[in-house]
């Protein structure tokens, strides 16, 4: 009863703090976090214990998989050269200067000072999801930040894995043979399976009209290929990635529109509830890591900040000579990029489930040395990204000039509304042509095509009970369908225009019911 009183008034907390951030136009998990570390800090509150098996298991799947699927394949094919070098040299090179740096500003053993470059070498998904959804970033820029997210996290969570596994839990030296063949086993071993459950997903939810099974299967295959790739000592959250990155290209293929609706709205109320959880616990978990430090460490804030700046430092100088590949247009703008991408890599709540999952101590019995500052500069290190870069992010990204303004939003969409109406009316001009459809039908859909086209109407009447005119009508949807797809595969219109008009499309065959 404990553990489900604190869930829900985190939720309540969640909730109240969303509301205003939403009012005040700033990033909830910012706010999150400070609103944990308030509510930790009352005299009297009770202390707050989360496994990081728990963080593992309930909360990281879906909200993986949910910006996994977000993530748009035909822009990513464009960036791919830029993401493989950030999510693989970009992780390398921060956990070799923040090991480093830690061992000579902390004093941390070697193998523990680099078990903290691991953790806090990558991007955090769950946070740059979430504070990219404010933004109206360049499609390019938006998938690096946030593709550089997905994948260097479990680069750096395989790396992670090795690093603990061997150098700590065994208290031996690394073996380079060894640790490159475990990452291979860790990420090639969780590619597969988030392949293979994927292609499971799809034979399944293609045979699947019914949207309460949709949604449950949904559900249920973040958790499949985690629990899979882990029980196989492969990496879970590669293959939670690789699943969400391919079930998402083809996601509309695979359910019709009622279906899409209630999956989008169910898939909307877990990741609120689940990212308001964990970033509150992040706030919670620093004040308690805090009072579990030893003595002599009241150093720790000054050596959290300079960790934080070795990784910003470390950030820009790997990300501005790969900018120039995803520039908006032409000139000089790869330094705008680079400060964008560096400024957008918030850490979140998987390096903190990473730090608290390192073992007590080693194969030998002996509690593994700096243990708990490793754990306060990492929880230190996520404040710091979440409120300093989350807090200031959309003023970066307002002075780079990158940031798409609404009218351009706004155009694009309405273009491609335009497009797909003149489609339709083309279609409905053939079914006459060919006497196909009642003479009565053909004029109502026209007429209601051209007015969406000369903005004088809401358009087409879905309320009428004429069959005939129902049968048009998703044919006209279908054939919207196909052109929506058309204009994406093209490049003409974004990821998030096409997913707007994809849902107004869904809505309008959803209203047409079973008749």
């Amino acid at each position: 009863m404990h553990a489900v009183g604190i869930v829900l008034f985190l939720v309540v907390l969640a909730t109240a703090v969303a509301t205003f951030a939403r009012h005040w136009r700033v990033p909830a998990p910012s706010l999150l976090v400070l609103a944990g570390i308030g509510v930790a800090l009352i005299p009297g509150a009770p202390a707050l214990h989360v496994p990081p098996q728990t963080i593992a298991l309930v909360v990281l799947p879906p909200l993986l998989y949910a910006s996994a699927e977000e993530l748009s394949l035909r822009d990513l094919r464009i960036v791919w050269r830029p993401v493989t070098i950030l999510a693989f040299g970009l992780v390398f090179a921060s956990a070799a200067a923040v090991g480093f740096a830690a061992v000579v500003l902390t004093g941390l053993p070697p193998a523990m000072a680099f078990v903290l470059g691991a953790i806090l070498a990558s991007t955090d998904p769950v946070a740059v999801t979430a504070l990219g959804r404010r933004l109206a970033l360049p499609g390019r820029v938006q998938v690096l930040v946030q593709a550089e997210s997905l994948f260097n996290d479990a680069t750096s969570l395989v790396l992670f894995k090795v690093s603990a596994g061997i150098a700590i839990a065994t208290g031996a030296a690394v073996s380079l043979p060894a640790a490159g063949g475990q990452f291979l086993l860790l990420g090639g071993g969780g590619t597969v399976i988030g392949a293979t459950v994927a292609g499971l997903v799809w034979l399944i939810r293609r045979r699947t009209t019914e949207p309460v099974l949709e949604t449950v299967i949904a559900l249920v295959t973040p958790y499949a290929a985690y629990v899979l790739a882990e029980s196989a000592h492969t990496s879970g959250v590669t293959a939670v990635v690789i699943a969400g990155v391919l079930l998402g290209r083809s996601g509309h293929r695979l359910t019709d529109a009622p279906s899409r609706l209630q999956l989008h709205a169910v898939y909307a109320v877990v990741v609120f509830v689940l990212e308001s959880v964990v970033f509150s616990i992040i706030g919670l978990e620093l004040p308690e890591l805090v009072r579990d430090l030893p003595a002599g460490s009241g150093w720790w804030p000054l050596q959290a900040l300079a960790v934080a700046v070795v990784l910003v430092a470390v950030r820009v100088t790997c990300t501005l000579p790969l900018a120039r590949a995803v520039k908006p247009s032409k000139g000089g703008l790869s330094w705008r990029v680079a400060g964008v991408v560096t400024w957008a890599g918030t850490r979140g709540v998987m390096p903190l489930a990473a730090a608290l999952s390192i073992p007590l101590t080693a194969n030998n019995g002996t509690a593994l040395a700096g243990r708990p500052l490793v754990l306060v500069l990492t929880a230190a290190v996520i404040v710091f990204t979440l409120v300093v870069q989350g807090l200031s992010l959309a003023t970066v990204v307002k002075r780079s000039g990158l940031a798409l303004e609404p009218e351009h939003t706004a155009r694009e969409e309405a273009d491609a509304q335009d497009a797909l109406n003149h489609a339709a009316l083309d279609h409905v001009e053939q079914l006459a042509d060919l006497d196909a459809m009642p003479q009565t039908t053909i004029d109502r859909a026209r007429r209601a095509l051209n007015a969406r086209l000369d903005r004088t109407g809401d358009g087409p009447d879905v309320s009428a009970v004429d069959a005939p005119y129902h049968q048009l009508r998703r044919a006209v949807i279908a054939v919207q369908n196909t052109e929506l797809h058309r204009l994406y595969d093209e490049h003409r219109i974004s990821d998030t225009t096409r997913r707007r008009l994809q849902h107004d499309l869904d809505r309008e065959e959803a209203a047409l019911g079973n008749q």
